[in-house]
């Protein structure tokens, strides 16, 4: 049985700007966040003799008056055009249920669905019966979120040929108050592999595919065999997501490039050691600092 044994090393100490201690917008369940009256209380806060205080553990958001906290660990709660990366749970009637790492699970309406050859009519009773043959059990799809319900469930629609049925690669489950928020969430990455950071937490890696055929209607899913160098390449981003996710670093296209870059001098089975992961996530800090600056 083969043992793994580390001797001690001496750490590379990089200067941040920036230390936890020294940010505001940090806070724990009890800080005043404000004692100024003309401020109005949000999610995450409730007012304490005329202070306003957190309620929970996270990021002090401002948008003009409104106050609220975001936490730092939660369930996903969905916004109208939020992009998710989702499991099929179950077929019903005229739907898909969904899990998207939510407190409810989501809706996929079979009207919500583009059809193979991207056909535009009404959807017949012989839809509804090949209802598995376009998507079932276990299958992983890309959506976006159409509408919420008054219960907090979530409504999802596929009808971009950029959505639908994903096909080979991996998938991280993070987070979702790690997940940036941006214009895109699909980005072809030059190391050759492609990743969509869905807004729930749950990321897919997948190799950069080449033409892909409009008339699938987003469920033709590549079967071809994957080569190494993509596996590796993919394997060494999964990692690097775990090792930026146990450092609560935010995830969006610009972190996850200079992780890669940063971890290159190591083996992908490396990345996971805690020395070498609290290295690379270091010179990533540094990176986007120098960037920002």
């Amino acid at each position: 049985m083969a043992v793994d044994m580390r001797l001690p090393t001496v750490k590379n100490t990089v200067s941040l700007s920036l230390s936890a201690k020294d940010r505001k917008d940090l806070v724990v369940p009890g800080d005043v966040i404000t004692s100024d009256t003309g401020f109005m209380r949000g999610h995450g806060t409730y007012v304490d003799e005329d202070k306003l205080t957190a309620s929970v553990a996270g990021e002090v958001q401002r948008v003009d008056k409104l106050i609220c906290v975001r936490p730092l660990k939660t369930r996903f709660n969905g916004e109208v055009g939020d992009v998710v990366v989702g499991r099929i749970t179950e077929v019903q009637q005229k739907r898909w249920k969904v899990e998207t790492n939510s407190r409810l699970d989501s809706v996929l309406l079979l009207s919500s669905v583009n059809l193979p050859g991207g056909e535009l009519r009404r959807r017949s009773a012989e839809d509804e019966l090949t209802m598995r043959e376009y998507l079932h059990e276990g299958d992983l799809i890309s959506a976006e979120v159409q509408s919420v319900f008054s219960d907090g469930a979530l409504s999802l629609h596929t009808r971009s040929l950029k959505y639908g049925k994903l096909g080979q690669g991996v998938l991280v489950q993070l987070s979702p108050s790690l997940i940036k928020r941006q214009k895109t969430h699909f980005h072809n990455l030059p190391c050759g592999a492609s990743i969509i950071l869905g807004n729930n937490g749950f990321v897919w890696l997948y190799p950069t595919p080449g033409q892909q055929e409009e008339e699938a209607g987003g469920f033709y899913t590549s079967l071809e065999p994957v080569s190494l160098s993509d596996r590796e390449v993919i394997s060494r981003l999964r990692n690097c997501l775990l090792a930026l996710a146990a450092h609560k670093v935010l995830l969006y296209d610009t972190s996850v490039l200079y992780c890669y870059e940063s971890s290159l001098q190591h083996q992908v089975k490396d990345i996971l050691k805690p020395e070498v992961m609290e290295e690379i996530v270091m010179l990533t800090q540094q990176k986007l600092l120098e960037q920002e600056s």
